[in-house]
Protein backbone atom coordinates (compact mmCIF):
# COMPACT_ATOMS: atom_id res chain seq x y z
CA UNK A 1 0.00 0.00 0.00
CA UNK A 2 0.88 3.30 -0.57
CA UNK A 3 0.69 6.76 2.13
CA UNK A 4 0.86 10.27 -0.22
CA UNK A 5 1.07 12.93 2.27
CA UNK A 6 0.91 16.35 0.57
CA UNK A 7 2.36 19.04 3.68
CA UNK A 8 1.48 22.83 2.98
CA UNK A 9 3.10 25.02 4.97
CA UNK A 10 0.74 27.18 6.98
CA UNK A 11 0.81 31.16 6.31
CA UNK A 12 0.62 34.13 8.73
CA UNK A 13 0.59 37.97 9.00
CA UNK A 14 2.41 40.18 6.40
CA UNK A 15 5.88 40.53 7.49
CA UNK A 16 6.26 36.12 6.65
CA UNK A 17 6.38 33.10 9.03
CA UNK A 18 9.02 33.04 12.17
CA UNK A 19 9.23 36.80 12.64
CA UNK A 20 7.61 35.98 16.02
CA UNK A 21 8.07 32.92 17.77
CA UNK A 22 4.76 31.14 18.48
CA UNK A 23 1.37 31.43 17.09
CA UNK A 24 0.19 34.31 14.77
CA UNK A 25 -2.88 35.39 12.76
CA UNK A 26 -3.42 35.18 8.65
CA UNK A 27 -3.58 38.58 7.34
CA UNK A 28 -6.42 39.68 5.08
CA UNK A 29 -3.96 39.53 1.81
CA UNK A 30 -2.59 36.10 2.68
CA UNK A 31 -6.57 34.43 3.13
CA UNK A 32 -6.96 36.22 -0.53
CA UNK A 33 -4.07 34.77 -1.82
CA UNK A 34 -5.04 31.12 -0.19
CA UNK A 35 -8.43 31.78 -1.72
CA UNK A 36 -7.05 32.31 -5.12
CA UNK A 37 -4.80 28.87 -4.68
CA UNK A 38 -7.50 26.58 -3.67
CA UNK A 39 -8.09 25.20 -7.23
CA UNK A 40 -4.61 24.25 -7.60
CA UNK A 41 -4.85 21.77 -3.89
CA UNK A 42 -4.25 18.14 -4.84
CA UNK A 43 -6.54 15.10 -4.48
CA UNK A 44 -6.91 14.30 -1.07
CA UNK A 45 -9.02 11.03 1.34
CA UNK A 46 -8.32 12.77 4.58
CA UNK A 47 -7.27 16.61 6.01
CA UNK A 48 -5.53 17.02 8.87
CA UNK A 49 -4.10 20.16 9.99
CA UNK A 50 -2.01 21.61 13.45
CA UNK A 51 -4.00 22.85 16.20
CA UNK A 52 -2.22 26.46 16.15
CA UNK A 53 -5.04 29.35 14.77
CA UNK A 54 -2.32 30.24 12.12
CA UNK A 55 -3.21 26.32 10.62
CA UNK A 56 -7.01 26.76 11.39
CA UNK A 57 -7.09 29.91 9.46
CA UNK A 58 -5.13 29.09 6.51
CA UNK A 59 -7.12 25.61 6.06
CA UNK A 60 -10.17 27.89 6.55
CA UNK A 61 -8.94 30.20 3.96
CA UNK A 62 -8.07 27.43 1.44
CA UNK A 63 -12.09 25.90 1.82
CA UNK A 64 -10.64 22.36 3.61
CA UNK A 65 -12.48 21.07 6.81
CA UNK A 66 -9.38 19.23 7.95
CA UNK A 67 -9.49 18.22 11.04
CA UNK A 68 -6.55 19.01 14.03
CA UNK A 69 -4.21 16.72 15.25
CA UNK A 70 -1.49 17.59 18.29
CA UNK A 71 1.10 15.71 16.55
CA UNK A 72 1.33 18.28 14.11
CA UNK A 73 1.65 21.17 16.81
CA UNK A 74 4.48 23.83 16.06
CA UNK A 75 8.19 23.41 18.07
CA UNK A 76 7.56 24.32 21.75
CA UNK A 77 9.41 27.55 21.94
CA UNK A 78 9.09 28.00 25.87
CA UNK A 79 9.63 30.92 27.61
CA UNK A 80 10.77 32.66 24.19
CA UNK A 81 6.60 32.35 22.70
CA UNK A 82 5.45 35.16 21.68
CA UNK A 83 9.00 36.87 21.30
CA UNK A 84 10.95 37.61 18.19
CA UNK A 85 14.38 36.53 17.60
CA UNK A 86 15.91 39.86 17.91
CA UNK A 87 14.27 40.36 21.43
CA UNK A 88 15.99 37.05 22.86
CA UNK A 89 19.67 38.00 20.89
CA UNK A 90 19.41 41.09 22.64
CA UNK A 91 19.05 39.37 26.44
CA UNK A 92 20.45 36.05 25.88
CA UNK A 93 22.42 35.79 22.61
CA UNK A 94 24.37 32.68 23.78
CA UNK A 95 21.06 30.57 24.03
CA UNK A 96 20.05 31.64 20.79
CA UNK A 97 23.05 30.78 18.97
CA UNK A 98 23.12 27.10 20.90
CA UNK A 99 19.82 26.89 19.99
CA UNK A 100 20.11 27.85 16.20
CA UNK A 101 23.29 25.98 15.91
CA UNK A 102 22.98 22.42 18.54
CA UNK A 103 19.78 20.49 17.78
CA UNK A 104 19.46 18.79 21.14
CA UNK A 105 19.79 22.52 23.14
CA UNK A 106 16.37 24.02 24.33
CA UNK A 107 17.64 27.26 26.26
CA UNK A 108 13.83 28.39 26.53
CA UNK A 109 12.67 25.67 28.57
CA UNK A 110 10.29 23.93 25.32
CA UNK A 111 11.05 21.74 22.67
CA UNK A 112 14.50 20.96 21.47
CA UNK A 113 14.90 20.24 17.29
CA UNK A 114 15.50 17.09 17.99
CA UNK A 115 12.74 16.57 20.22
CA UNK A 116 10.55 17.40 17.68
CA UNK A 117 12.32 15.66 14.83
CA UNK A 118 11.35 12.46 17.03
CA UNK A 119 7.73 13.49 17.61
CA UNK A 120 7.06 14.27 14.00
CA UNK A 121 8.67 10.54 13.04
CA UNK A 122 6.67 8.93 15.16
CA UNK A 123 3.24 10.60 13.76
CA UNK A 124 4.53 9.55 10.49
CA UNK A 125 5.59 6.12 11.44
CA UNK A 126 1.74 5.37 12.89
CA UNK A 127 0.19 6.49 9.31
CA UNK A 128 -1.99 3.34 8.54
CA UNK A 129 -0.98 1.92 5.16
CA UNK A 130 -4.59 2.29 3.49
CA UNK A 131 -4.96 5.87 4.36
CA UNK A 132 -4.08 7.43 0.41
CA UNK A 133 -3.77 10.74 -0.13
CA UNK A 134 -3.84 13.02 3.03
CA UNK A 135 -3.33 17.22 2.72
CA UNK A 136 -1.48 18.12 5.89
CA UNK A 137 -1.76 22.21 6.75
CA UNK A 138 0.98 22.63 9.56
CA UNK A 139 4.00 24.54 10.65
CA UNK A 140 7.10 24.96 8.93
CA UNK A 141 8.85 23.49 11.74
CA UNK A 142 6.80 20.10 11.71
CA UNK A 143 7.68 19.99 7.46
CA UNK A 144 11.51 20.22 8.09
CA UNK A 145 11.07 17.89 10.82
CA UNK A 146 9.32 15.44 7.88
CA UNK A 147 12.03 15.86 5.68
CA UNK A 148 14.63 14.80 8.40
CA UNK A 149 13.01 11.86 9.14
CA UNK A 150 12.16 11.37 5.41
CA UNK A 151 15.67 11.76 3.54
CA UNK A 152 17.02 10.03 6.75
CA UNK A 153 19.63 12.78 7.72
CA UNK A 154 20.36 14.06 10.99
CA UNK A 155 18.39 16.37 12.84
CA UNK A 156 21.40 18.78 12.65
CA UNK A 157 20.21 19.51 8.84
CA UNK A 158 17.25 20.71 10.13
CA UNK A 159 18.36 24.36 9.82
CA UNK A 160 19.31 23.77 6.56
CA UNK A 161 15.35 22.89 5.19
CA UNK A 162 13.74 26.23 3.82
CA UNK A 163 10.30 25.85 4.02
CA UNK A 164 8.61 29.47 3.05
CA UNK A 165 4.65 30.11 3.78
CA UNK A 166 1.98 28.36 1.50
CA UNK A 167 4.76 25.94 -0.13
CA UNK A 168 4.57 22.06 0.17
CA UNK A 169 6.28 18.98 0.13
CA UNK A 170 4.99 15.67 -1.02
CA UNK A 171 6.18 12.75 0.97
CA UNK A 172 5.29 8.99 -0.42
CA UNK A 173 6.07 5.64 1.33
CA UNK A 174 5.59 2.83 -0.76
CA UNK A 175 7.21 -0.56 0.69
CA UNK A 176 9.01 1.47 3.35
CA UNK A 177 10.76 3.70 1.22
CA UNK A 178 10.30 7.27 1.47
CA UNK A 179 10.56 9.49 -1.78
CA UNK A 180 9.96 13.31 -1.53
CA UNK A 181 8.82 15.89 -4.40
CA UNK A 182 8.52 19.43 -3.50
CA UNK A 183 5.38 21.59 -5.49
CA UNK A 184 4.02 24.80 -5.32
CA UNK A 185 0.79 25.98 -5.29
CA UNK A 186 -0.55 29.23 -7.32
CA UNK A 187 -2.77 31.83 -7.90
CA UNK A 188 -3.83 32.52 -11.51
CA UNK A 189 -1.43 35.07 -12.56
CA UNK A 190 2.16 35.63 -10.95
CA UNK A 191 2.36 38.88 -9.87
CA UNK A 192 4.41 41.03 -7.73
CA UNK A 193 2.73 42.87 -4.49
CA UNK A 194 3.48 47.10 -3.90
CA UNK A 195 4.84 45.90 -1.08
CA UNK A 196 7.44 43.55 -3.34
CA UNK A 197 6.16 40.28 -1.33
CA UNK A 198 5.66 37.51 -4.63
CA UNK A 199 2.47 36.09 -4.19
CA UNK A 200 3.83 32.89 -5.34
CA UNK A 201 5.58 30.71 -2.53
CA UNK A 202 8.02 28.07 -3.86
CA UNK A 203 10.00 25.52 -1.78
CA UNK A 204 13.52 26.26 -2.01
CA UNK A 205 15.24 23.14 -2.68
CA UNK A 206 15.96 21.00 -5.47
CA UNK A 207 12.86 20.01 -7.72
CA UNK A 208 13.85 16.78 -8.24
CA UNK A 209 12.34 13.39 -6.94
CA UNK A 210 14.48 11.55 -4.60
CA UNK A 211 14.03 8.04 -3.13
CA UNK A 212 15.61 7.08 -0.02
CA UNK A 213 14.73 4.17 2.27
CA UNK A 214 14.98 4.74 6.04
CA UNK A 215 18.08 3.28 7.72
CA UNK A 216 18.20 5.37 11.11
CA UNK A 217 16.96 8.07 13.07
CA UNK A 218 17.65 11.75 13.43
Amino acid sequence: MTVRLTMLCATTAEGGLGRVFGDGAVSERRRRELAAMTATLPPYAVALRGPSARCAQTAEALAVAAAPEPALRDLDHGSWDGRTPEDIAAVDPHGLSRWLTDPDAAPHGGESVRELCRRTAAWLETLPADTGRILVITEASVIRAALVHALSVPARSFRHLQVPPASAVILTLRDGCWSTRCDRLTVPQRRQSADGVPTVAVLTMPTTRQRMCLTGRP
